[in-house]
């Protein structure tokens, strides 16, 4: 089963992009941000047409975030986080697909920081980690996909010097996630690639992607019932250096079969 995550930064203006990669990498299911397309105009007949069911939280101009599946039914659990101390805002979306419950997730950016926005930044995610623990007491298989809008370490920015009074790098945030992933997350692009310079999202200035000044701000991460069928971890990255495309690329996991459970003799 491969799971993607992908800020497509607007799902009608770049359509094109996002209809090329799903029919060439075929992933089975994938957590959409940044739709930036009210509820009325996302493209489903489109994105139907190369055989994807889709859900989505649509927002007009800003945020919006979708799962789209191939392999079955999309059983929605939950639209919106719990405890969003701004639910107008659509960052969250969740539901069960072929035995995994899927949430979509687009953490807020933060900037300027400080002001209102990092102290929203900060809110959301801590209502994140609430929830998060709420699923994980489940024992289900879970995956958390999205653009979470941090680099946890200094290896997954480039220069991180420079980066030290931005809301995506800022301690507490850094912090946040750390405390996250202590639940019993894996984060698994970092489990695959523990010590390679890996990024998903490149600036559109001063030729970022060229140079590959990136950031690693797109995770995905496994609870415990699901991190022992983690059998790859990548990023599309050449999608990145398609025309008019997103600034971020298409991450993804595969993750093999569960095992039959033995029947007692």
């Amino acid at each position: 089963m491969k799971i993607a995550t992908y800020n497509v930064n607007g799902v009608n203006g770049r359509l094109p992009v996002l209809l090329r990669w799903l029919a060439e990498a075929q992933p089975d299911v994938v957590c959409l941000q940044e739709l930036k397309a009210p509820q009325d105009k996302f493209p489903e007949s489109a994105i139907r047409d190369l055989g994807y069911d889709a859900i989505w939280h649509g927002q007009k101009s800003w945020n919006g975030v979708a799962l789209l599946s191939r392999v079955g039914e999309i059983h929605e659990t939950r639209r919106g986080l719990p405890g969003d101390p701004d639910p107008a805002q659509s960052r969250y979306i969740e539901a069960a697909i072929n035995g995994v419950l899927i949430a979509g997730l687009y953490l807020p950016n933060g900037n300027p920081r400080p002001g209102p926005k990092f102290e929203y930044k900060i809110a959301w995610f801590e209502a994140l980690i609430d929830h998060a623990a709420t699923l994980l007491a489940t024992g289900a298989p879970v995956v958390l996909a999205g653009d979470f809008n941090v680099m946890p370490t200094e290896a997954d920015v480039y220069k991180p010097e420079r980066w030290h009074d931005d809301a995506l790098f800022a301690p507490e945030i850094r912090a946040a996630f750390a405390r996250l992933v202590a639940q019993g997350w894996t984060d698994a692009l970092r489990t695959i690639h523990p010590d390679e310079t890996i990024y998903t999202f490149w600036d559109y200035f001063r030729n970022a992607y060229g140079r590959n000044a990136g950031l690693r701000i797109d995770h995905l991460l496994l609870s415990p019932a699901l991190a022992p069928r983690l059998a790859d971890a990548q990023v599309d990255r050449e999608v990145r250096g398609w025309d008019k495309t997103s600034d971020h690329a298409p991450t993804w996991i595969t993750l093999a079969d569960p095992k039959p459970r033995r029947g007692k003799r």
